[in-house]
């Protein structure tokens, strides 16, 4: 039988990368032979949206690239409404000595799918992207490096975390070493970690993602 774009698509995809088709079978959750079947037998006609995505993140491409052109949806279900735009703050979240933070006004968007967002239960009136500015988090997080960050309420533990500390803004890990005192910590053995008083530590939110030059 012929093998559509889709098809096509995902056994390039799958060769580039030197995975099998039964190894992303299982990484779905799926039997192994789900998508060899898919591939050689067309069954199922198509991918179910939630593989679809989650194999395109996999690959790091467009979910669109797997979309099956005997799929009926119409190309306008992806339309504008499933992106949402993330404000770009004006805000360095320093990863060095500190920057000082003079405003937080919007300088300019990201744009990220919503879909994604769902997926990853987070809130897109709780997010925004601010920019790290230093070196203390290399190479985890570079200079230049874009974040996003959500501010939804939580208490602190593993991950990285943006502060703030008095008037300036920082992007750390944090450690409660006791009851009433906050430790920062940089993945940058060069910088030394930060006792603080947990009153003057301001919690801004977790860092979910980041984005930055190869």
């Amino acid at each position: 039988m012929d093998i559509d774009k889709a098809r096509s698509r995902l056994l390039e995809l799958a060769s580039e990368q030197g995975v099998s088709l039964s190894a992303l079978s299982q990484m779905l959750g799926r039997n192994a032979s789900y998508l060899q079947q898919f591939v050689r037998k067309g069954s199922p006609r198509k991918l179910e949206e939630h593989d679809r995505g989650r194999l395109a993140r996999f690959f790091g491409v467009d979910e669109a690239e797997l979309r099956s052109s005997k799929d009926k949806s119409s190309v306008r279900a992806v339309s504008s409404a499933t992106w949402v735009d993330m404000p770009r703050l004006a805000v360095g979240a320093s990863a060095g000595a500190g920057a000082l933070v003079d405003e937080e006004a919007a300088v300019g968007i990201l744009r990220f799918s919503g879909r994604w967002l769902r997926e990853m239960g987070l809130r897109s009136d709780r997010l925004s992207v601010i920019v790290v500015d230093g070196d203390s988090m290399e190479p985890t997080l570079r200079n230049g490096d874009e974040l996003l960050v959500d501010t939804s309420p939580g208490r602190p533990g593993d991950g990285i975390w943006v502060v703030r500390l008095g008037d300036t803004v920082l992007v750390k890990r944090l450690e409660i070493v006791r009851p009433g005192v906050i430790t920062l910590l940089s993945d940058n053995q060069a910088y030394r970690p930060v006792e603080c008083l947990a009153g003057d530590v301001a919690i801004i939110g977790r860092v979910v993602w980041k984005g930055g030059r190869l």
